[in-house]
């Protein structure tokens, strides 16, 4: 194996941090919409506006999710693929 096949040593460090950063993320896009709902007040003078940022950082949390959900299923539909994982199939012909 060339040292240009060889995965980087820090791929799977990098990969669970990637996967463990899905709950920072979540507080991280609430506390932006808080922040932006906060600048919105300021600015309009208004009370009820903070609830737009509120949303704004609810929605954003929402699509983080829905992004890492995906990126799961793929590997993980990747993974059924794979001829190692294939019991179903064995036991769907002994029937």
């Amino acid at each position: 194996m060339s040292k240009v096949d060889e995965e980087p040593r820090f791929k799977k460090v990098a990969e669970g941090a990637n996967d463990l950063s899905l709950g920072i993320s979540i507080v991280v896009a609430i506390l932006i919409g808080v922040g932006i709902g906060m600048g919105l007040q300021k600015l309009f003078d208004t009370g009820w506006v903070i609830w737009i940022g509120v949303a704004i950082g609810i929605g954003a949390a929402g699509r983080n999710i829905q992004i890492a959900y995906t990126k799961q299923k793929a590997s993980l539909d990747e993974l059924a693929k794979d001829p190692r994982y294939s019991t179903r199939r064995e036991w769907e012909e002994k029937k």
